[in-house]
Parts: C-alpha cells; sequence; structure tokens
C-alpha cells in the first residue's frame, strides 16, 4: 500500500510557546500512514530558507518519501498558531513559494505510481487531480472546513472520497450536503465532527462513528489523522464502519501530545 500525499505543508509557529512544528494537511497525512505501518511520499515545494531544509529533514525522519520535495528560492509556508486551553488558535498564513506551486509532468507520473493520491483545500493541485484520477488511480481531498471554496468544487468530481469538518453536528442541513456533494463524484463523502466522531455518506445511507476517548492535550492534526486512518483502511479493504473506528482510533493517538507529530 503506498499513498501520496501531495500539496501544501507548513510550519506551525506557535508564538506563545515560542516552538514551531512542521506540517501541513497533505504532510501530516503521510506521516501519519507511515505511523499505521503504510508506506507514504510527500510531493510538494519549500522555500531555500532554514523552515525549508528543517522541513524535509524531520518530514525524512519519520519514514516518508521526500525525493520529490522542491526546494524553490523564498520562504516555506508558515502558519502562526496559538494554544490556548488545547485548543488551537490561527493566525496570519503567509504562502511563501506553494504559491506558485504547480506539478510537472514527471511528478503527476510519480504519483501516479502508487495506490492513492491524497491532497487538500490549499495544495494548489486540483486542477491537476483530475488527470490523475483518469489515469485510474484513487483520489483522496480533504476540503477542511470549507467543501464550497473553488478548489474543492474544481476537485469534487475528481475525488474518491471527499473530506471535510464541521463543528456544527450531526443535522439535515449537513446530511444535505453531504447528499450533493456526492451527487459530483465522489464514491464516499466524510464529515468529521470534532468530538462528536464522524458521519460517511456513500450515495444510500449515512453510517455515523463516535470517538476513542483520550486525554486531549492538542487538537492539531487529528483531522489528518482521521483521514490517514480511514484511507488505510480503505486501502485494505475493510468496511466502512472498520475506516471510521480506524479514522477515530489513529486521531486519539494525535490529540495526546503537542503539534501535529
Amino acid at each position: 500500500m503506498k499513498l501520496a500525499a501531495v500539496g501544501d505543508n507548513c510550519m506551525d509557529v506557535y508564538e506563545n510557546m515560542g516552538t514551531a512544528y512542521p506540517g501541513g494537511n497533505p504532510v501530516n497525512v503521510a506521516v501519519y500512514f507511515v505511523r499505521l505501518g503504510g508506506e507514504a511520499s510527500y510531493t510538494g515545494v519549500v522555500g531555500s530558507d532554514r523552515y525549508g531544509a528543517l522541513m524535509k529533514e524531520k518530514i525524512g525522519e519519520k519514514g516518508v518519501d521526500v525525493s520529490h520535495i522542491r526546494v524553490e528560492e523564498g520562504n516555506t509556508a508558515v502558519t502562526h498558531v496559538e494554544l490556548v486551553d488545547g485548543e488551537r488558535v490561527f493566525g496570519d498564513y503567509e504562502e511563501g513559494v506553494l504559491a506558485d506551486f504547480k506539478l510537472t509532468d514527471e511528478e503527476i507520473d510519480f504519483l501516479c505510481g502508487h495506490d492513492m493520491v491524497v491532497t487538500g483545500l490549499w495544495g494548489n493541485i486540483h486542477n491537476e487531480l483530475e488527470q490523475i484520477h483518469n489515469r485510474g488511480i484513487k483520489t483522496a481531498f480533504d476540503a477542511a472546513t470549507r467543501p464550497d471554496d473553488e478548489a474543492a468544487r474544481i476537485a469534487v468530481p475528481a475525488t474518491d472520497y471527499l473530506f471535510f469538518a464541521t463543528d456544527d453536528g450531526d443535522t439535515q442541513q449537513l446530511r444535505e450536503q453531504m447528499k450533493a456533494i456526492h451527487a459530483r463524484g465522489p464514491k464516499l463523502v466524510i464529515t468529521t465532527l470534532g468530538d462528536k466522531g464522524s458521519i460517511v455518506y456513500d450515495g444510500e445511507q449515512y453510517r455515523t462513528f463516535g470517538i476513542v476517548p483520550c486525554n486531549v492535550v492538542d487538537t492539531m492534526g487529528a483531522g489528518d489523522s482521521y483521514i490517514a486512518g480511514f484511507l488505510k483502511g480503505i486501502l485494505e479493504g475493510k468496511t466502512v464502519e472498520e475506516c471510521m473506528k480506524a479514522g477515530a482510533a489513529n486521531s486519539s493517538m494525535t490529540l495526546e501530545y503537542n503539534g501535529a507529530w
């Protein structure tokens, strides 16, 4: 099982703690997938600054294939974060060299050598996802809390497994939103509900799953952990319920320490 994660990376800089952690949605998913025993690569671009070197080094230390991390002149993306009572409070996001990231033909070929490709809202590859999907590769996309954003709307028809998050719980409005997204192409629409668990729609029925209780230290990376666990389950041929449980269990591990990983 080989997962290709592609798109954004960023340094999560905790101003009030004087620390910085490497992260970013696809990066996190790759790291957590390897943590679960799978193989994963990360394709993206970092800057020529100290954060870029640190990013590549730390991702590689986690056992992720970093052969397709490009280094461009400029700054690595940075997200400014504060930790307040175990909850992340996001400040400014500086996109840096990621602003001009675009996949090359060679990188697309590399991605298509995997069993699945996963990316997200800020990955800047939503326009190339159709090309990858048309080559018979399973695809997953994380729309964060904004499934109606343009990048997500472009990606949806070329996505097999569409993830997004909400804090509003399992409402009729949410279910209608999931149904409308599913009608545009994905096999499964998966919504994470924070401490309320998750819900999945497959075109016929909605399935729900709760959480795996744990001691919450920092919520950074919890959603990405769920995605990694869920997708590993999919690649192993598990049922939707088993995938949801695997996602929740993986999230609970990440919630118990500071930083994404």
